[in-house]
């Protein structure tokens, strides 16, 4: 498969790449800065070097820089710059030295970089992320089956048995990378926390039932989640509080970053429901292009869930400058009055709101002003480029 174009758009200036292993960083930046220094410290003996040495990376730099015109900045790619936090200090420098170095430091750890002292560039450095792939960005290769079995991480996509590679992804990266950094030393334990809380993907989180479940205190519990949500494996979307009379839930959403990952982790027996996995899945799905939406959009826009102590509950609330949406998920062909029901209540809540439904039929409609579309056409018209309404094809038809 050759490179697809990524909608994730660069700063102007300095910047840290954050995502987890397998969404494709090192070859995008390779495609995208062809001519820049690439310092990979994936290598083990690059590492070393300049762990040792970290002043070696000044030499680089200005070697790289040597023949070029004055008004030509040196562009630098350090790989997995976690693994060397010793590098920041000299990268300071060099951004605000005379070669005027623009500098790309990518990672799958938060945590490593907040530790290696990363606020030693005082903020000299726009923090980025890039997500498994947009449907938008694989265009007419996007299939809605294909994304909520395998996910949408470019490792899995572009291979020849996405099944075997999202298993090798789930127990090598998810177990082995913890255990190489030392976060748990239990890995049974982690990996029963792992699939506990695949059962809580799209729903709301409650940690002393998913200990229960991994047969783990609610402190592990809680330890372990931050090492899902550091290595960006994992978020929790807040409820939306604003201006309401509601009593609203207290507890946040859990998703897993990407679907696949979810349907690796997620155990399959008689007593599991396929159209209940499917559904979570769908609703993972739907969350991790929103969220990408968010990010790559740069507008400021955070995503939200919205639920009632009476049970009224909304999947998504998108809220930004310009940007106020509601949005419910259902894995389902035709839509139901009930489907409705939360869309409404948020609607009497927030009459600024626009409210969505999206759901596996063919059919665009309109309910009581809630625009109902197939959840393929609005997901692979998503661009961060353009707004929910364009993705949701304009104004929404007249009709009930």
């Amino acid at each position: 498969m050759g490179t697809i174009p990524r909608l994730f758009r660069q700063p102007s200036g300095s910047y840290f790449l954050l995502s987890p292993r397998g969404t494709g960083k090192t070859t995008w930046l390779r495609a995208a800065l062809p001519n820049a220094l690439f310092v990979d410290l994936l290598d083990p003996e690059r590492r070393r070097t300049l762990s040792a040495s970290p002043e070696e990376l000044r030499d680089l730099v200005r070697g790289a820089a040597a023949g070029r015109p004055p008004d030509s900045p040196v562009e630098v790619v350090v790989d997995e710059a976690p693994r060397a936090p010793e590098l920041l200090p000299v990268v300071h420098g060099l951004i605000e030295s005379d070669l005027r170095a623009r500098f790309v430091l990518t990672g799958s750890s938060a945590r490593k970089l907040r530790r290696g002292g990363a606020n030693l560039l005082g903020g000299r450095a726009a923090d980025c992320r890039l997500h498994p792939f947009l449907a938008a960005e694989l265009g007419d290769g996007f299939d809605l089956d294909a994304a909520l079995d395998h996910g949408l991480l470019p490792l899995v996509w572009g291979s020849a048995d996405p099944e075997v590679v999202l298993r090798a992804f789930t127990s090598l990266y998810l177990e082995q990378e913890v255990r190489a950094d030392s976060l748990t030393r239990d890995l049974g334990a982690f990996s029963r926390f792992l699939e506990a809380m695949s059962f809580s993907h799209g729903a709301e989180l409650n940690l002393s039932a998913a200990a229960l479940e991994a047969a783990v205190s609610v402190r592990t519990m809680t330890g372990y989640l931050e090492i899902l949500e550091d290595r960006l494996l994992a978020f929790r979307l807040p409820v939306f509080r604003k201006r309401t009379e509601r009593r609203l839930a207290a507890h946040p959403k859990f998703f897993y970053f990407d679907s696949g990952v979810f349907r690796a982790l997620r155990p399959k027996g008689p007593l599991d429901r396929p159209e209940e996995i499917g559904g979570a899945a769908l609703e993972g799905l739907v969350a991790q292009h929103l969220r990408a939406y968010a990010d790559y959009r740069g507008q400021g826009d955070r995503l939200f869930t919205w639920r009632t102590r009476a049970g009224l509950e909304v999947d998504f609330v998108l809220y930004g400058p310009d940007e106020f949406w509601a949005v419910e998920v259902k894995n389902a062909s035709r839509i139901r009055p009930e489907d409705l029901r939360g869309l409404r209540a948020f609607g009497d809540e927030y009459p600024e709101a626009r409210r969505l439904l999206l759901y596996r039929g063919d059919d665009r409609r309109v309910t009581d002003d809630i625009l109902c579309l197939p959840v393929t056409d609005f997901l692979r018209n998503l661009h961060p480029a353009r707004t929910v309404e364009d993705a949701a094809g304009g104004a929404a038809p007249t009709g009930g």
